[in-house]
């Protein structure tokens, strides 16, 4: 049986099934990328800025029905599925609207004749994407490597192949030649083909630790160049001069927004001494206030997670730490008389550095809260994890924001707000979140062939 599967995640049932990829199919694909880069590379920056323009409209046009569609395949509420969606538009427009600047050669002042580096495509790329945000990820990878002149395989997750579909579709209804943008149901050893193929000149993958390091080995062994955007475990930091209330509501964003399944999110949220009292009282207020509902209707803040494997992953994470002896603020967890994947939002606290919950990654609706005595214990709490993604720091005070970030080892930082995201900023971690960046200036960087055009004459 397939793996690429619509299992809704609020009903538990099983609404469509899709075709895995033959290996024939693996081998036509790559043909057909590499055939469409030959002349994809010739074509210019304004025509495939023209291409993403139009499907960023597209995405607006029809971002109810896309959203809807994410609802039902992985959980997500439509009002902030509407909000992954708009932004998408976004990141096609900025990439169509900045890339003949981004990518101009380099002019080099060299003592005699001319120098400068070239800013070429490279050629085929995979891409292996994730379903907690189906359309961002794939955004952010595809629309700098597109104006960047490389083709595309991507592989979608399978429990999102509607989207995948729908996404591939896009690309075609604007006339986007065949071959340029090619969506795939592989499964992973057929990936790990791909990758190997000579024909394919870099990978990019959103996904896990373990996903991490399956395919940094695999494009290891074939000497690709991959970039790799894993886990996270935020540091979301509370200062004795914050606003509380300002805080309290960008930590319950910031750590349950889309179910709290965001790599980024304000996982691990560490308050000083002296506001914990009251910042504890007012966030489990909160928490405890929230309600579990339909993600189909737009008033839903959180809806179910994305599916019901990734809920009882998430409970065996609970149930570990609750027999290590964390204190339970907000009791929660997987709701056992219900179908699908429902999951109760839970707020723990007293982690000490004995347990397997201080420095592993909840990626679900729970929340960790660590009480600090100042400001470098809060920053030696942030950075005693192996993740290094993004942080957030809750403070009035300009100096010691930046002062913070400083300290900080990890690869974004926000200052009084949740970690975020945006189009024209660069988004990517240290450590064991990964290298590489996607978005931004830096995001057409990755897979381009810088060529040294030096002429001494």
């Amino acid at each position: 049986m397939s793996d690429y599967q619509i299992n809704n995640p609020a009903t538990g049932e099983l609404e469509a099934t899709y075709p895995t990829a033959t290996d024939q199919d693996i081998q036509q694909v790559i043909e057909q990328a590499d055939s469409a880069y030959q002349d994809w590379r010739q074509v210019s920056l304004s025509e495939r800025g023209a291409f993403l323009h139009k499907i960023a409209d597209i995405y607006l046009e029809r971002q109810e029905e896309l959203a809807r569609i994410v609802a039902s395949e992985m959980g997500k509420p439509v009002a902030q599925a509407k909000g992954e969606i708009g932004l998408v538009a976004e990141i096609y427009r900025y990439y169509a609207d900045t890339a003949e600047q981004l990518l101009a050669p380099n002019k080099i002042d060299v003592s005699k004749g001319s120098a400068s580096v070239e800013k070429l495509p490279v050629g085929v790329l995979l891409g292996i994407m994730p379903w907690n945000y189906p359309h961002y990820q794939v955004a952010r990878f595809v629309a700098p490597n597109f104006m960047a002149g490389n083709t595309i395989i991507l592989k979608h997750a399978p429990q999102c192949p509607k989207t995948a579909e729908v996404i591939a579709d896009m690309f075609k209804e604007v006339g986007v030649p065949d071959g340029v943008y090619n969506n795939i149901f592989a499964t992973n050893d057929q990936a790990a083909t791909i990758i190997h193929d000579k024909r394919v000149h870099g990978i990019s993958l959103t996904g896990s630790e373990r996903a991490g390091q399956a395919v940094a080995k695999e494009a290891g062994g074939a000497l690709k160049k991959v970039v790799l955007e894993l886990g996270g475990s935020d540091a979301f930091i509370v200062a004795a001069d914050a606003d509380i209330k300002k805080a309290v509501k960008g930590a319950i964003s910031g750590r349950f927004g889309n179910a709290g399944q965001a790599c980024n999110a304000a996982k691990r949220l560490i308050v000083i001494d002296s506001v914990y009292d009251k910042f504890v009282e007012s966030f489990t207020e909160a928490v405890n206030n929230m309600t579990l509902a339909d993600p189909l209707d737009n008033k839903t803040f959180i809806g179910p997670m994305s599916s019901k494997a990734a809920a009882v992953n998430l409970q065996g994470q609970l149930d570990s730490a609750i027999e290590a002896g964390v204190t339970v603020l907000v009791e929660g967890g997987l709701v056992k008389d219900k179908p699908g994947a429902w999951f109760k939002p839970a707020v723990l606290t007293d982690v000490t550095e004995s347990m397997d919950i201080y420095r592993e990654e909840l990626f679900g609706p729970v929340a960790v809260i660590h009480k600090a005595r100042d400001i470098e214990h809060a920053i030696k709490i942030a950075n005693d994890v192996p993740f290094g993604l993004g942080a957030s720091i809750q403070t009035q005070d300009a100096t010691l924001a930046a002062d913070i970030a400083d300290k900080l080892e990890v690869g974004m930082v926000t200052i009084n707000a949740p970690s975020g995201t945006e189009a024209n900023t660069p988004f990517g971690g240290v450590k064991r979140s990964g290298f590489g960046r996607e978005l931004g200036t830096l995001g057409i960087t990755e897979f381009l062939n810088y060529k040294l055009i030096r002429d001494k004459s």
